[in-house]
């Protein structure tokens, strides 16, 4: 119906032959992340978000196009299909146009003005309203009172004729479309309280603003605050605006019937026209702040996945808590649990000693490099305990890690299958401990929206919200990849296109056959067949295999094209095997990548992305980030003071700006004027989470635990 081609072309300032191949590629079945990685010269090099947003885009057209095809059926279907209005159907650009446009033919429940048509009253509301008559209306509608029909004065034919022209009104998609725009131009959101309570919504309890000009974020906020009882809302717009619109598009100058018709438009825009409007115009505005909070959430999830590993590093995961104890798990660098314990250093026991040495002899024992603390309750303490224990051993340091998700893993199925012999909270300290080493491996088996970034997250749609968290799980894992000996079936059900079963056949097959030697062993994996092999092979590692490309990036069907190019600048496998080629970059530019790309057979970005992966085989692109940062020293919100520089990681990046932890359990807000000298549109153009960042503080509230920050520092000597 429509050509999507030259749509997307053109919102997207692509190349029209690079959309038709991506469109062909999905079709085809073929995922976001290989489309990505390996189908560049078809793509013009587009990137994972990109591919998803054309992908997101050309649904949403698709869509559009078979519910046009729905509507047309329908009205063909009553007989009332004609070529004006199939065009106007077939140039709707939205699905709320084609809604506006088939509006008077959709089946109504039963109203005011089929009751009049019953009564045989649309005649006299056409008389009315071709405002050609110039008679007297009473005694033309006098000739319509039929007590049968239940018609019995002139009024209440009149009434009746009323209530039909008012629903025609209503259904006009030409007054409907010019009164949104207006209204989403000149109208504002207000909210009033609800309640005399002292809320978190106590800002709302007077607020208007703009309807073009409200954020996101407090759009969010007013429709939590309305469900939750706290807040009544409303669309403010001028009514006489409103009925001068609709009046110019309806009444016809000196007519007879023009009072008349300016009282049915007052009663059709007050009763049926703007609460329907509204609520349209108030669900768009949600629908944009979820798409914006969907946004951040990605824009949020991804450095948090991608955060530098802590490698080759001996962690003890310490779980906070009060009554029940701190449950405390040590991991060997592998992530191998090597002992468990609990301890009681927090109130009401503080039995501190006892605990320091308890733990004392298991850093001992286990070489205990780091100590990652959860940051729920009773962190402070646990805090405290850990910095005072570690003055003992000078190389340990500790983290306090963000442990959302946590309680989540622990109480899942995967968390029982993982650790049957563990209680709910030991499980806990494993994810804690495991999440430092390696964030990506361990956050993948908690449901991304449960990793706490973002805002509102329950309030999301959350079809829509986990299908953007999981692309960008999936984008996180494959542009990393993952070990094929020791990857864990949450973490192979994120590679490109692996299912939960394949995932899971994967890993009974490796513990049946033993370790994979080389990747085309995959293709002996139970429901593991060409297709998915194609799509998966790439992002798959074998350390130590047989071939040497088994661990890169290079997919299995550029495997020759690999050996020729390093035939042709001189190496050999065995050269990358022994990191011997870290010249091959330099030889290829001294060829011509376009006289190599002719000569493989492959495109110049293939030959780019061999060359990377021959250079650093193997390679994971978290280790070049910078690491987290550790702490041996502990500090509280009454240790801040205006003026105090520090250095601090983000957490989390929302529209009004960013919070950070500066050690103290309790993250500081940078405001977006806080951030940058220059004005910047969004905080996540300057600031990513996990990111080590200098602040300033700028004020410390105690009571309300809040802290302000800045970036903009003064008297820096540091």
């Amino acid at each position: 119906m429509t050509n999507h081609i030259q749509i997307l072309s053109k919102e997207f300032n692509l190349n029209a032959l690079h959309i038709e191949n991506v469109i062909n590629l999905i079709d085809e079945g073929n995922t976001i992340p290989f489309i990505a990685r390996y189908r560049k010269e078809m793509t013009g090099a587009m990137d994972d978000q990109v591919l998803r947003e054309v992908a997101d885009r050309l649904n949403y057209l698709r869509n559009l196009d078979k519910r046009k095809e729905e509507v047309l059926t329908s009205i063909e279907n009553q007989g009332k299909l004609t070529d004006e209005l199939r065009e106007a159907v077939e140039a709707c650009l939205t699905l709320a146009q084609v809604e506006d446009v088939y509006r008077p033919y959709k089946q109504k429940k039963r109203t005011r003005a089929t009751i009049a048509r019953e009564k045989g009253l649309e005649p006299l509301a056409a008389l009315i309203f071709a405002q050609e008559f110039d008679g007297d209306l009473n005694a033309e509608a006098e000739k319509f009172i039929d007590e049968e029909k239940g018609v019995d004065s002139i009024e209440s034919a009149l009434a009746g004729a009323s209530d039909i022209i008012a629903e025609d009104i209503s259904d006009s998609a030409d007054i409907r479309t010019e009164l949104k725009e207006s209204i989403n131009k000149f109208a504002s959101l207000s909210t009033l309280a609800n309640t005399e309570e002292d809320t978190v919504y106590s800002m709302y309890y007077e607020y208007s603003e703009p309807v073009d000009k409200i954020p996101s974020h407090r759009i969010l906020a007013i429709n939590r605050g309305e469900n939750e009882g706290m807040l009544k809302v409303t669309l403010d717009y001028s009514i006489e605006k409103a009925l001068d619109i609709i009046e110019k598009e309806v009444i016809i100058k000196n007519s007879t019937t023009a009072d008349f018709l300016k009282n049915t438009i007052e009663d059709s825009y007050s009763r049926l026209i703007f609460p329907s409007v509204e609520r349209e115009i108030r669900n768009q505005l949600t629908d944009m702040a979820n798409e914006q909070a969907i946004r951040n959430f990605s824009i949020n999830l991804k450095p948090l996945l991608m955060q530098a590993p802590l490698k080759n590093n001996v962690v003890m995961g310490f779980d906070p808590a009060y009554r029940t104890g701190c449950k405390i798990a040590v991991v060997d660098p592998t992530g191998k649990v090597l002992d468990t314990t609990v301890v009681y250093p927090t109130p009401p026991h503080n039995r501190t000693d006892e605990a320091k040495l308890k733990l004392s002899a298991m850093i001992r024992k286990h070489g205990v490099n780091v100590i990652s603390i959860g940051n729920g309750t009773a962190s402070k303490e646990s805090e405290i305990f850990v910095a005072d224990m570690i003055k003992d051993f000078p190389g340990v340091k500790y983290m306090v890690v963000s442990e959302a998700g946590a309680s989540v893993y622990s109480a899942s199925k995967l968390g029982a299958e993982e650790f049957p012999d563990f209680d709910v909270a030991l499980r806990s300290a494993v994810s804690i401990a495991r999440r430092l080493q390696d964030p990506l491996a361990e956050l993948v088996k908690i449901d991304p929206k449960a990793i706490g970034v973002g805002q509102y997250q329950h309030d999301m749609p959350q079809a829509r919200l986990g299908e953007a968290l999981a692309g960008v799980v999936e984008d996180c894992v494959n542009s990393v990849g993952v070990d094929l000996n020791t990857a864990s079936p949450s973490l192979l059900s994120y590679v490109s296109g692996i299912s939960s079963s394949v995932s899971q056949n994967i890993v009974t097959y490796r513990e049946e056959n033993g370790s994979f030697t080389k990747r085309s062993q995959l293709l002996k994996v139970p429901k593991l067949g060409p297709k998915t092999y194609e799509q998966c092979a790439g992002f798959l590692r074998v350390p130590g295999g047989e071939n040497i490309l088994d661990n890169t990036g290079v997919h299995p069907e550029s495997y020759a094209a690999a050996e020729s190019l390093l035939a042709e600048t001189d190496y050999t496998l065995d050269d990358v095997k022994n990191g011997k080629v870290l010249d091959i970059y330099y030889r290829t530019k001294q060829i011509g990548e376009r006289e190599l790309s002719e000569k493989i057979g492959v495109g110049i970005p293939t030959i780019r992305d061999i060359v990377t992966e021959l250079m650093k085989p193997g390679l994971d692109p978290r280790d070049e980030l910078p690491k987290p940062m550790l702490r041996s020293d502990v500090m509280g919100m009454e240790d801040l003071k205006e003026g105090m520089i520090l250095k601090g990681t983000v957490r989390n990046v929302i529209d009004f700006g960013v919070f950070v932890d500066i050690g103290v359990h309790q993250d500081g807000l940078v405001h977006i004027s806080q951030i940058s000298d220059r004005r910047i549109n969004h905080p996540s153009d300057v600031l990513k989470v996990g990111q080590i960042i200098k602040v300033q503080v700028l004020s410390v509230d105690l009571k309300k635990k809040r802290i302000g920050l800045t970036m903009k520092i003064k008297n820096d000597n540091a």
